[in-house]
């Protein structure tokens, strides 16, 4: 796909004008297909900016998680301290809750990078669809103008009729 696809607005879709034909296409169900293509192409990126902030949220989280654990890890270097000052029952303490501390912050972190995963392929997949939604468009607009074009050309009788199919 080219970068032009991605540079077409849903307002660009609504204001498009087509010039006149004899025997053209009825401008009515050319302006409602516009209009329903512009909605779509609105919703579609709606949705992506709704995927993309909670992206930006997931990250924001992970971040936090990973301070929390950063800090968990200082929390376990004064734990060894405190386990040296008071061997037999502060060093059974620390290990329990160390065991806790590490198991929550897995849970957590795992929890974070499922969410961080399912942020992105919902992205991904609403990317494919606008990308397949645009160049549909595109391919369905650039047929009508080559039967316009032909079209045209037949009534200045330069060219033998299309045919459609």
């Amino acid at each position: 796909m080219s970068d032009d696809i991605f540079r077409l607005a849903p307002h660009d879709i609504r204001r498009q004008e087509f010039g006149r034909a004899m025997r053209g296409f009825e401008r009515r169900e050319v302006e409602a297909f516009l209009q329903r293509v512009a909605e779509q192409m609105d919703h579609l990126l709606r949705d992506r900016q709704q995927q993309e902030e909670r992206l930006l949220v997931a990250q924001d989280q992970l971040k936090a998680f990973r301070e929390r654990e950063r800090a968990l890890s200082e929390a376990l270097v004064a734990a060894q301290q405190l386990r040296d000052a008071t061997r037999d029952q502060a060093q059974r303490d620390a290990e329990g809750v160390l065991r806790e501390a590490h198991a929550e912050a897995e849970r957590i972190l795992e929890r974070a990078r499922q969410e961080e995963r399912l942020v992105r392929e919902r992205t991904e997949a609403l990317s494919r669809q606008l990308g397949s939604a645009a160049a549909g468009a595109k391919a369905l607009l650039q047929r009508q103008l080559a039967e316009l074009d032909g079209l045209q050309a037949y009534a200045r009788g330069t060219a033998p009729p299309v045919e459609q199919g």
